[in-house]
This record gives C-alpha cells, structure tokens and sequence, in this order.
C-alpha cells in the first residue's frame, strides 16, 4: 500500500503520518497490551516520541530523494512541501521528540529515570546539520543512518530508566 496499489499513501504525502501511527502508537502500544493485556497513559505519551523519531527516518529518506521523487511524479510529503520546509519539519521532529519526553513522564507519573532518553540527544546534533546544510541525496546518507541510531538509542535509554 506504501508503495503498490491504485493510489499508493507513500506517494501522496502520507507516508511519514502511516509511520507515526503504526511504527509509534501501535508499535508501542501494541507491544504494552501484548505484555500486560491493558493499555496505559505512559506508553501512550511515550509512543508519541517514537513515532516522530521513526517518521523522522522517512523524512530524510523522502528529503535525500526529493529531486528524483519529483522528477518520477511522486508527491511525498518532502515534494508537496518542498526542501526548505521538510528540513524545518524534520528539526521539528527531532526537537519535539525530546521535549515530550519529560512532559509524558510528568502527565503519566513515570520514573524520573526515564529522562535517561535525553541522554541521547548529542547523537541528533550530526543528522540536524546534515539535513539542514547538505543538498545532494548521497550526502544525506549518513543523516539517515544516524537518525536510526538516535531513534535506537532514545527507545533503549528510555526502556533501561523505565526499568530500573
């Protein structure tokens, strides 16, 4: 559906919305009610920075192709909005992705030690100047590795201050 179809969602700028929900709010989610058969207000606000992370691969991946998206008529959310406004989104994203943090352990009542997330906020500093200042789609490569990593490292420090 992302891809095939009569009207695949991934070329209609909806892509980065289908990964929020289900690599964010179900993931998590789903993940949660899988273990504890209940749904609570923690992973549900913990979800949403998950998701923004996880939508925030796609947005480097659709910003790195933009030029050629474009030219094969693909209307991904990086081509309806153009660069300089996917590099502000994609900075949105990554900045918002922290400041939840602490606002989802607070409304939930979590563990303080799950500002350990923070912690990874240094890896974002590479993968924010590349997509802010790089303008060739190889050159964002690493941009997209390293926003992986950040979303990798931000689930697990978050994982290890919940359970500890």
């Amino acid at each position: 559906l992302y891809t095939g179809g009569p009207r695949p969602y991934g070329y209609e700028g909806l892509g980065e919305v289908f990964v929020f929900i289900f690599f964010g709010l179900v993931a998590v989610n789903g993940s949660y009610y899988v273990q504890l058969e209940t749904l609570d207000l923690l992973p549900l606000l913990l979800s949403l920075p998950v998701g923004l992370l996880s939508a925030a691969i796609l947005v480097v991946n659709n910003v790195r192709d933009i030029d050629t998206d474009r030219r094969a008529g693909k209307r991904t959310l990086a081509v309806r909005l153009g660069r300089e406004r996917t590099r502000t989104l994609y900075t949105l994203m990554i900045v918002n992705s922290f400041a939840l943090l602490p606002i989802a352990l607070l409304l939930a009542g979590g563990p303080a030690l799950g500002l350990l997330g923070l912690l990874a906020a240094p890896l974002a500093i590479g993968p924010l100047r590349a997509v802010r200042n790089d303008t060739d789609g190889p050159s964002l490569n690493g941009a997209l590795a390293g926003t992986g990593a950040l979303l990798a490292a931000f689930a697990a420090l978050v994982s290890v201050g919940l359970v500890i």
